[in-house]
């Protein structure tokens, strides 16, 4: 926890980028657009630095096509979605954070190429902050920020992708409120809300890929730090998976075996055939049908009592991820060995 808190905090872009190559050095352009906007590094500064001039500059663009790229840098798919313009994926990126895609962009790049993240952006930080002292300037912290989707809130922020010279988290555990009361779970995450600050005044469409950050000087330290790669939770994760990724693994079914569902809406039985897929899986001495309307479906299910018993669960577990409800009903008219399940939209 630093010493004060800030009294005040500016965050300014620094304009006129060029488009940057691979190559190219950050730390000179950086200097450049300081001059140019008529600013001089002080103190305990935050010189907050877009990940996609930093991906352009490592050379980090791949022409394979953006699917295999994905891919290739996702530790573990957290959850997939069918999308009117492809397959979406929320996974655990090779760069460290959960995020959309694993980072891979393809906007503000050439046609046919997309840009990857940096696996250690922390490393690129410290030497982008080493690089910078070398020219001369005043002590200060840098991070390196990408952007995000956020569970439960529509819309994107940035976050600090990586950090170097600063207190990425101020831990006010163990302090008390403006009531005496001690506070037991407070983090707050400073190296993330300088980033969204930053992202205020940066700009996609504007060549401002960096914004200085100025009144932290409490949170900038001598040495680099923990970086961000800190801030990602890993044994504390209580959303390892999507909902529908979840009950499929809890079933012992691999979360790609069956079809993603979509974020378009989707017939109530092709959602039903969906969940009977995944309820079928190691079950394959059951025979099945999907009768129904628009707004209510009938599975009949067929097969020996054990195999029957197994499958209707298995089958309500996989249609409550499917947002349907099901209630299993006996069958007066069916012969021994059959089960009917009624299906409906989940209220």
């Amino acid at each position: 926890m630093p010493d004060a808190e800030p009294q005040g905090v500016g965050v300014v872009p620094l304009q006129g980028f060029p488009e940057v190559q691979p190559g190219d050095s950050l730390a000179d352009l950086i200097r450049t657009a300081l001059v140019d906007s008529h600013y001089v590094l002080e103190p305990g500064d935050v010189l907050v630095v877009s990940s996609k001039v930093v991906s352009k500059a490592l050379a980090l663009v791949e022409t394979t096509a953006r699917d295999d790229v994905v891919a290739r840098e996702s530790v573990r798919v957290v959850a997939t979605r069918r999308t009117p313009r492809g397959t979406a994926s929320i996974v655990e990126s090779a760069a460290g954070p959960v995020m959309a895609a694993a980072g891979v962009d393809a906007s503000n790049t050439a046609p046919g190429t997309v840009l990857t993240l940096p696996h250690d952006a922390d490393e690129v930080a410290r030497q982008l902050r080493r690089d910078l002292r070398a020219l001369g300037l005043a002590l200060h912290a840098v991070v390196i920020s990408d952007t995000a989707g956020r569970a439960w809130r529509t819309g994107q922020t940035d976050f600090a992708l990586g950090a170097a010279g600063l207190v990425v988290v101020d831990d006010l555990r163990g302090t008390t409120d403006t009531f005496g009361q001690q506070l037991e779970v407070t983090e707050r995450a400073v190296a993330d809300e300088i980033a969204a600050a930053a992202d205020l005044v940066k700009g996609k469409a504007s060549d401002t890929p960096v914004a200085l950050v100025r009144g932290l000087s409490a949170f900038v330290t001598e040495d680099d730090g923990p970086g961000a790669r800190s801030l990602v939770r890993t044994a504390s994760d209580w959303f390892r998976h999507g909902h529908v990724e979840a009950v499929r693994l809890a079933l012992g079914v691999a979360a790609d075996a069956v079809e993603a569902p979509s974020v378009t809406p989707e017939a109530l039985a092709h959602k039903a055939n969906r969940a009977l897929q995944v309820a079928l899986v190691g079950h394959d001495s059951v025979q099945a049908d999907v009768t129904g309307r628009t707004d209510w479906v009938s599975i009949s299910l067929r097969g020996s009592d054990f195999e029957l018993g197994a499958v209707s669960e298995r089958l309500l577990a996989a249609l409550w991820a499917e947002d349907l409800a099901g209630q299993v009903e006996g069958d007066l008219t069916a012969p021994e060995g059959a089960l009917v399940v009624r299906v409906e939209a989940r209220a």
